[in-house]
């Protein structure tokens, strides 16, 4: 029973960690490119889009399809940024817990 009472206070600090770094997730954010620059995607750790900027030559009608793309580019590379920082943080918070390999949180 002592070792299921340790579990229990594991998984019950790990709750509140996991908690505190999802706070810190929301509040983060990264930015995405493309173009070179000439378009930038700000999203927070969620995922929550945060801010888009535009080089002011891309706003001609005639590069209405370049600056989709560049949208779609610029927002694809803060994604998979948020992503890989939200990874880390959640892998430091698993950090010495015996989970079984391939075992994903949160749940």
């Amino acid at each position: 029973m002592k070792n299921l009472g340790q579990m229990l206070k594991q998984a019950q600090e790990m709750q509140e960690r996991m908690a505190t770094i999802q706070a810190e997730l929301e509040q983060h954010e990264v930015q995405g490119s493309a173009g070179g620059g000439m378009v930038i995607v700000t999203l927070n750790g969620k995922g929550d889009l945060r801010g888009l900027r535009m080089d002011p030559s891309l706003l001609a009608p005639s590069e209405a399809e370049v600056l989709e793309d560049l949208i779609k580019a610029a927002h694809a590379d803060a994604k998979a940024k948020a992503a890989r920082e939200s990874q880390e943080k959640m892998q430091s918070l698993t950090a010495g817990l015996p989970l079984p390999p391939g075992f994903k949180l949160p749940f």
